[in-house]
């Protein structure tokens, strides 16, 4: 991991970024400081289906994954979900911890639940356009019990992120999206699939990887999350191997040609018009 993240300072120092990515994996271990929903309602199919499940509890008790990585930002900690300590039953999902999902959200991020007066999201069309997404979107099964996100520099060196998560704003990412395509050789290498955040940042890129695919994820257009994230900000997620090959491209990339150096001004001027300075304020 030193080797990644010494690359990575020097990928920031191109970019002119001022906020170091996060890494996701999973341990058996709990982070001892950091942030996570607390234990409440356990998903699954057969408890949903046997009724075991209390919406209004879930609901109540409702944690959304993208807020404990807005803190775990802030104050550079981890942020983390569990079966057990979940908060929200897409995130779970999305994060590999269960799996068949729930008919629940199929329903809730569509049209509504029939018979209650739960209307919906309205985020897709129909309960069918869900299913037909969640059957498309399903991870690999988390390989621990706890899916953890935190600072890329806080892994140890018997860690190794499964993904690398930039939150940027369109003058960084273009770099981002200039480099993948570079390192991949590939004009499709950054993609853009409907999703939550958290799907964004962890399901799909490891969905993609998965299917032997080498795509990095632009995300952060779900509505709902949007309040957790800066102004005009999207996430870019790309999986550990396709982001060794960007470290090791981005000294022959656009990234150290003149090309850069009009969009690089255009870096200082977006964190000037946010009044960003050396620290990253994420307040």
């Amino acid at each position: 991991m030193d080797s990644i993240t010494a690359k990575t300072t020097r990928l920031l120092e191109l970019l002119g970024h001022d906020e170091a990515p996060l890494g996701v994996h999973y341990s058996d271990i709990k982070p001892e400081d950091g942030f996570g929903p607390q234990p409440g309602e356990i998903f699954s199919r057969e408890r949903e289906s046997s009724g075991q499940i209390d919406w209004g509890k879930a609901f109540g008790n409702f944690s959304c994954i993208v807020r404990n990585i807005w803190l775990a930002r802030r104050k550079r900690k981890a942020a983390w979900l569990s079966h057990e300590e979940c908060g929200c039953m897409g995130g779970g999902f999305y994060a590999g911890l269960y799996n068949p999902y729930l008919e629940m959200n199929i329903h809730y991020v569509s049209t509504g639940v029939p018979g209650t007066p739960i209307e919906g999201e309205h985020f897709l069309p129909s309960p069918e356009s869900m299913r037909a997404f969640m059957e498309d979107i399903t991870p690999p099964a988390a390989t621990g019990k706890y899916c953890i996100i935190k600072p890329l520099e806080q892994f140890e060196a018997d860690e190794s992120p499964l993904v690398i998560t930039f939150f940027a704003r369109p003058e960084v990412l273009n770099g981002l999206h200039a480099l993948a395509c570079f390192a991949t050789g590939n004009h499709l290498a950054v993609v853009s699939p409907f999703s939550a955040a958290c799907g964004a940042i962890i399901a799909w890129p490891l969905v993609y990887r998965q299917r032997g695919e080498e795509r990095a994820v632009l995300g952060g257009f779900d509505i709902t999350a949007r309040k957790f994230m800066k102004p005009d900000e999207l996430t870019f997620s790309v999986p550990l191997p396709m982001y060794a090959r960007m470290l090791e491209a981005m000294e022959n990339s656009a990234l150290t040609r003149h090309t850069w150096k009009d969009v690089s001004k255009r870096v200082r001027k977006s964190r000037s018009a946010w009044n960003e300075g050396q620290e990253s304020d994420l307040s």
